[in-house]
C-alpha cells in the first residue's frame, strides 16, 4: 500500500504564491514513512504508541521535506482549546499545551497533528508569518482560527494579505453525530443548524466540519480554501482515530500539516 520512501505532501496553490518568498508548506500524508502495523506509513504521533525511533524518523523526514533541521520541526500538545503560542525558537522541555502556533522566524516549521480534526496553515506571505492550527469541533467554535489570525496581526501580518487552508480533515458524509452535539451547536448559534443534516441513522444528524472551519476563516476577514480530502474514506493516504475507533483497533496514527519560513 505505502511503498514510497519519500514524503508525498499535498500542496496548496494558495500557499504555493509563497515560494518566491520562500514560505515552503505541506499536507502530509501517509507516504514515505518507515511506521508499521496500524501506524503504517508516516506516522509523527508523539502521542501514539508507535514504536519512539520510527515516530523520530518520520519526523525527520517531514522536516528534511521542509528544508529545516529536525529539532525546528515544532509540534504542541494538542488539547482542543482556543489558545495560540508565539514561537521564536524550538521548545525546551516539555512541548507546551496549546492548539495554534505562530511565527515570524525563519527556519522553524510549524505543525499540526491530525487525524480527522482540521489542520490549517496560515501565511501572510508578503509580511513573512506564517501560522498552523489544530481545529476540532471544539478548537473551531472556541475561537482558535480567529486567535490564530489575531496573533499574526500581533507579528506584523495583514488581516487582508491572510490566506489559511484547510488541510485533510473528516468529511461531512462520514462525520455523524449524536442529538447532544448538536444541542451544543445551535444552543450557541441558530444559524449552525446549517452545518447538519440527516443521518440515516434515527436521531442523529452528519457534521460538516469542512463548511464550519472555512465560514469562520472567512468570517475572521482571511481568505480561505479546502483541500477537501477525506480522512476517514481514504485509508491509503490519511490515519483516521474514527475509523480506528470503528474497527477497535487499539491506537492511531496521526498525519502533519506544516509550513515554515526557509532560511
Amino acid at each position: 500500500m505505502l511503498t514510497m520512501d519519500r514524503p508525498a505532501p499535498i500542496r496548496s496553490p494558495l500557499l504555493q504564491a509563497g515560494d518566491g518568498k520562500n514560505i515552503v508548506h505541506g499536507f502530509f500524508t501517509r507516504q514515505g514513512g518507515i511506521s508499521q502495523g496500524i501506524y503504517q506509513g508516516l506516522n509523527v504521533g508523539a502521542g501514539s504508541h508507535d514504536q519512539p525511533q520510527h515516530v523520530a524518523e518520520n519526523r525527520r523526514k517531514v522536516a528534511q521535506s521542509l528544508g529545516v533541521q529536525p529539532d525546528h520541526l515544532l509540534t504542541v500538545h494538542q488539547v482542543h482549546s482556543p489558545d495560540v503560542i508565539i514561537v521564536t525558537r524550538p521548545f525546551e522541555g516539555e512541548r507546551p499545551k496549546a492548539d495554534a502556533m505562530v511565527t515570524a522566524t525563519p527556519g522553524i516549521a510549524l505543525g499540526a497533528l491530525s487525524a480527522d480534526c482540521g489542520p490549517v496553515l496560515f501565511a501572510d506571505i508578503e509580511a513573512r508569518v506564517i501560522g498552523s492550527a489544530h481545529a476540532g469541533w471544539r478548537g473551531a467554535i472556541g475561537g482558535v482560527l480567529e486567535n490564530t489570525v489575531e496573533a499574526m496581526i500581533a507579528l506584523g501580518a495583514d488581516r487582508s494579505r491572510i490566506v489559511a487552508v484547510l488541510g485533510p480533515t473528516i468529511g461531512p458524509e462520514n462525520y455523524e453525530v449524536g442529538p447532544e452535539f448538536f444541542a451544543q451547536f445551535v444552543e450557541r448559534d441558530a444559524s449552525y443548524a446549517g452545518y447538519f443534516s440527516p443521518s440515516p441513522q434515527d436521531g442523529y444528524k452528519m457534521f460538516d466540519l469542512w463548511s464550519f472551519i472555512i465560514d469562520r476563516l472567512e468570517a475572521a476577514g482571511v481568505a480561505a480554501d479546502a483541500l477537501r480530502q477525506c480522512t476517514y474514506a481514504n485509508e491509503a493516504q490519511f490515519f483516521s482515530y474514527r475509523r480506528a475507533t470503528h474497527r477497535n483497533e487499539a491506537d492511531y496514527g496521526r498525519q502533519i500539516s506544516a509550513i515554515a519560513i526557509a532560511e
